[in-house]
């Protein structure tokens, strides 16, 4: 999870960022994310629905892809919303330090939501004029970054969790 974040930041280093790019790092992220969550005695139905709607909303790129930035914002904010809610749900429903990184996830995601509805009135005006600039561009690759990041971090404390209680 934590390579997919390193991809995901990289994308603005190329010319333009692809639907079928995004389409297979959220792919790979939700498969990653949804194995390692059945291998979880508890949460997990939370932790395989956080990884098939990371999944689901890969899929949606790769099968519609857009040439435009802009219609490629609503699903991610949609992904995000939704994900977020599954992660809030799990964390209340965790203990100890998985309860906390659970929290923390689902708290960057709904951030990063509120931040991208936020930008898309502004986003609006500024691709109405301008086009997608690559600024824009940028701030939408390091969402995916910083998700991807937060969810890796959690994986990591999951396993480490399961490995002290099994020990």
């Amino acid at each position: 999870m934590m390579l997919l974040s390193v991809d995901a930041g990289r994308l603005p280093a190329g010319k333009s960022i692809s639907s079928d790019m995004i389409g297979g790092l959220l792919v790979a992220a939700g498969l990653i994310e949804a194995v390692a969550g059945s291998l979880r005695r508890d949460m997990r139905p939370f932790a395989m629905s956080a990884g098939g709607v990371t999944a689901l909303a890969g899929l949606l790129f790769v099968i519609n892809p857009e040439t435009h930035f802009f219609p490629m914002v609503t699903p991610v904010i949609g992904w995000l919303l939704i994900r977020s809610l599954i992660l809030a749900i799990a964390s209340g429903e965790s203990a100890g330090s998985v309860r906390t990184w659970t929290g923390l996830s689902a708290g960057m995601d709904f951030l990063l939501a509120v931040l991208l509805i936020a930008g898309l009135s502004i986003s609006t005006i500024v691709i109405s004029i301008f086009g997608p600039t690559p600024e824009l561009v940028a701030s939408f690759a390091w969402v995916l970054a910083a998700s991807f990041v937060v969810n890796g971090l959690l994986l990591l404390e999951v396993a480490s969790s399961a490995k002290q209680n099994s020990g």
